[in-house]
């Protein structure tokens, strides 16, 4: 990868789309900093997503937008409407016709599919923005004495909402803009910023504890966390990168004077091909009663104490539970991903076939058995770094709590996907350089 960047900053081109890149980036993360006018200082943590149990909804959208939910940001929405709005129109593709019809239409289909995604993130961003100013005004957290005595708070919260909407979709034209004039992956560059931010601002608070403090326990939990993580990390790389390459073999074919086929190449089937889909996607569903009853009901109430006692974050249950719906959201994606019938299809019309195995049917279902096979690994993997290395945290570094909720397994695995994928786009930029030199 450091190859790769050094190679990339001495081409001109490339060089120029990262400077552009680095640019729109620090305007986000200047849009994380600058507080929303009307909101009261002093409590800024009334909804404190620092401070809940790592791998949470909220503390996974802080650690995205990189503490900007928790300060009262005007980005403080950041792109989670856009991420999530993306992957209910992914899910609905394979369920509506028309969406499917749209996305086998190439680049004209793909833009028809972005304006309802649009849409779609339009309206979670005004629902998000509702639930956020709400717990804000119950909280105290909106001051209408900003604006005078006069000043009704109503008002001032409907103006924050429509600032927190604005700066959701302007931080979906921001990641739009990295896509199309930086490097490429522009949402995934977000977040990948917003949760290295993160992890910096709870590293540099450990480390400020290490001066005052009289003992060198600090200084002990600090490298035993970053020797943790470092295993983890190079855990998940080894599993992110993991694939399974089913060989297949074209017949050779003569037509005329010229030979066709005969040559040899394969399927590449990962191990987790799903990402960190599953995750988010069980900690959305577990934690949103949570986050409910958070918003709409007293500490103190009956019915929300039980809740948490019993299903809260980091009870048995909540583990188990999370660990389920990871195992069936992994085998629900990989079947939207990999489709072995058409697979299998498309390798009798080209005149392929897998070595050992009939063409149409017995091929279709041993694509479908190692898919299954990898499935189950890539679910288990995930559910393992879901549940396993929090409770680990939580229980070893347990006064470190910026710490834990900053290197959350959720984070640490977008993460190295992230960076992975940004390593092979400039490696694609590179090689169109090239390819252009060349033809001249």
């Amino acid at each position: 990868m450091f190859q790769t960047l050094i190679n990339a900053f001495k081409n001109p081109d490339v060089r120029k789309k990262i400077f552009i890149t680095l640019g729109l980036l620090l305007i986000y993360r200047l849009g994380c900093w600058l507080p929303i006018p009307g909101i009261n200082p002093s409590v800024y943590d009334v909804v404190n997503p620092e401070g809940s149990a790592a791998n949470t909804l909220l503390s996974l959208l802080s650690a995205i937008t990189g503490g900007a939910l928790a300060q009262g940001a005007i980005l403080a929405i950041g792109v989670s409407p856009y991420i999530n709005a993306s992957i209910i129109i992914q899910l609905l593709t394979v369920a509506i016709p028309k969406l499917e019809e749209w996305s086998k239409q190439g680049e004209e289909g793909r833009k028809k599919i972005n304006r309802v995604t649009r849409v779609t993130t339009l309206i979670l961003a005004i629902a998000q923005a509702a639930g956020i100013v709400v717990s804000w005004v119950n909280g105290d957290g909106i001051s209408a004495d900003i604006f005078g005595a006069n000043t009704k708070l109503w008002a001032v919260a409907m103006m924050v909402a429509v600032i927190l909407i604005g700066g959701s979709m302007f931080t979906m034209w921001l990641g739009e803009r990295i896509t199309e004039v930086g490097v490429g992956n522009g949402i995934s560059l977000l977040i990948f910023v917003g949760i290295l931010s993160s992890a910096g601002t709870g590293l540099i608070a450990v480390i400020g504890q290490i001066p005052g403090s009289a003992t060198n326990e600090p200084i002990f939990q600090l490298i035993a966390f970053l020797l943790l993580v470092v295993i983890i990390f190079t855990f998940i790389v080894f599993i992110d990168l993991a694939e399974r390459r089913v060989p297949i073999q074209y017949a050779k074919q003569i037509k005329g004077r010229k030979q066709y086929g005969g040559q040899n190449t394969h399927i590449p089937i990962k191990v987790n091909a799903s990402g960190v889909l599953p995750i988010i996607f069980a900690n959305a569903i577990i934690t949103f009663p949570q986050l409910l009853f958070s918003l709409f009901l007293n500490t103190d109430n009956a019915f929300y104490a039980w809740w948490m006692k019993w299903m809260g974050v980091g009870t048995p249950v909540y583990s188990v539970a999370v660990g389920i719906l990871i195992l069936l959201f992994s085998f629900f994606y990989a079947q939207i991903q990999f489709n072995p019938e058409e697979v299998a299809r498309n390798i009798q019309q080209y005149g392929g076939f897998i070595p050992g195995i009939r063409p149409g049917k017995p091929t279709s279902e041993y694509l479908s058995r190692i898919s299954k096979r990898l499935t189950f690994f890539g679910a288990v993997f995930l559910a393992f770094i879901a549940i396993v290395p929090a409770i680990i945290f939580n229980f070893v570094f347990s006064g470190q709590a910026s710490l834990v909720n900053a290197f959350s397994a959720t984070g640490m695995l977008i993460v190295v996907s992230v960076a992975l994928e940004f390593d092979k786009q400039l490696q694609s930029q590179l090689m169109m350089k090239q390819y252009k030199g060349f033809l001249k």
